[in-house]
């Protein structure tokens, strides 16, 4: 079937019709960079390049959109709290985003335009929505009419006369209407003139909500595909965005998607509430592609609550894969991609339901297994084929992880093993039975697995 993706805005299921045939359009909301990346971030990268891979595995060819808020108020609290400059401060944790995205295998966005890079684009997009009534300026700011636009409030489904003030200007009484969220903030007391860039209003520094619709347009044009974000984001975040861009005479998104968090003890995983997980710590205790398989395996809209246990048990269910890779390819050889199985292209069809493309790969996994313990070579290799198809299109094909380990070992674990497994067969040739079970033994203590074949002796790292 066609993909069906949920789109937040019509609360519905609706089949992906691309704007432009064979082509995808698509802009994620990326870090504000005061700190770096959290697990939560990640589970969104993950989320959205599997549908990239998706729609590329379909041949679709997709322009990724995500880009860098590098000023922003938390950005500029955060250089006074420590004296670090706010550029360096946004650098650093902007090149610790980049190497996370990499750990965990994410393909890069086709494009990543900072919002200090954007302020022409942003000055015109106001001026337009002052020409039109939208917006108006006020001793150097600017901000947005909520009033003016009738349909404020139709993404997240809430009442205008229901609302709280904006957060970002919340008891400002220059503004019409409590409501009225700020396009641009004029530079105030105390501030580094570098935070600052001119306008016709004054000089001052953007809206985190005016960046998004200015650098979604300028890269993909005044109507795109499809808008991404954490469901977080859904209010006010991306309902600024997309009244001021519509107020501006833009079509912009045509689909929204937004997927769940990931939640520690009930609560959203975030940085102001102090209970994030850092990408450097966790990758030490779990391999990333194991951390990958983690955060893809849940529906993208279910809320993932964070747990060890969770964990372990996604290590162990990639391990199974990767077991079977490895046999296979010593039995049969390397294979190139074949089809997917039609389990599999249905489940991620439907709105990206992974847990289910994953049960169709463990499916042929154990029929891989079989054929493999029955001596059926074809049958191996087949089984080989559409597994490298389905992990590649999730992000988890072990060959590509092998060669993308930012330490790799692996030579020098397989020679010490060797060392251990000469020692054994030398035992073993003089009948000293004793001494090569306490090395298998010793090999086990230590995590690895011993299997003897007609090949000879083969070890794994046990999950």
């Amino acid at each position: 079937m066609p993909l069906q993706i949920y789109d937040t805005a019509t609360r519905s299921l609706r089949e992906f019709v691309p704007l432009e045939p064979g082509r995808a359009s698509l802009y994620l909301c990326g870090l504000t960079v005061q700190g770096p990346p959290h697990l939560g971030h990640v589970r969104n990268w993950v989320t959205f390049d599997i549908l990239r891979r998706w729609l590329e595995y379909n041949d679709v060819c997709v322009t990724l959109i995500r880009n860098v808020t590098d000023i922003d108020d938390k950005i500029l609290a955060k250089s006074a709290q420590t004296g670090e400059a706010w550029w360096a401060l946004a650098f650093r944790n902007e090149r610790a985003m980049v190497h996370a995205e990499r750990l965990l295998g994410v393909l890069p966005p086709t494009y990543e335009p900072r919002a200090t890079g954007h302020v022409p684009e942003m000055t015109e997009l106001m001026q337009r929505l002052i020409d039109r009534g939208h917006a108006y300026a006020v001793d150097g700011d600017v901000y947005f009419d909520v009033l003016s636009f009738p349909e404020y409030g139709a993404l997240s489904g809430q009442r205008v006369d229901e609302m709280q003030p904006a957060g970002d200007s919340a008891g400002d009484q220059r503004k019409r209407d409590p409501r009225d969220f700020a396009l641009w903030k004029s530079t105030k007391p105390g501030e580094p003139e570098s935070a600052s860039w001119p306008t016709p209003w004054g000089r001052g520094r953007p809206g985190w909500h005016l960046e998004c619709s200015a650098m979604a347009t300028r890269y993909l044009g005044p109507v795109f595909d499809i808008h991404g974000g954490g469901i977080d984001l859904q209010f006010p975040h991306h309902e600024n965005e997309r009244a001021q861009s519509l107020a501006a005479g833009d079509g912009f998104a045509r689909y929204w998607m937004h997927n769940a968090m990931l939640t520690m003890a009930g609560e959203k995983m975030s940085k102001s509430l102090g209970n994030t997980l850092a990408i450097g710590e966790l990758a030490s205790r779990w391999r990333p592609v194991e951390l990958r398989y983690y955060l893809g395996q849940a529906h993208y809209r279910s809320v993932l609550e964070f747990s060890e246990s969770s964990l372990d048990e996604a290590a162990a269910a990639y391990h199974r894969i990767e077991n079977f890779v490895q046999r296979a390819i010593e039995a049969g050889g390397e294979v190139d991609s074949g089809p997917v199985c039609s389990e599999f292209a249905a489940a991620l069809d439907d709105d990206l339901a992974v847990s289910q493309a994953l049960a169709a790969v463990h499916g042929v996994v154990r029929e891989g297994n079989s054929a493999l313990a029955d001596g059926a070579l074809e049958k191996v290799r087949g089984a080989l084929a559409g597994v490298r198809s389905m992990t590649s299109v999730l992000g988890l094909w072990p060959g590509d992880w092998a060669e993308r380990t930012d330490t790799d070992l692996s030579d020098v674990v397989d020679a010490l093993v060797r060392v251990a497994l000469d020692q054994r067969a030398d035992a073993r040739a003089r009948r000293d039975y004793a001494t090569a079970d306490a090395v298998r033994d010793r090999l086990s203590d230590a995590g690895i697995a011993v299997e003897d074949t007609p090949a000879g002796p083969r070890w794994t790292v046990r999950a």
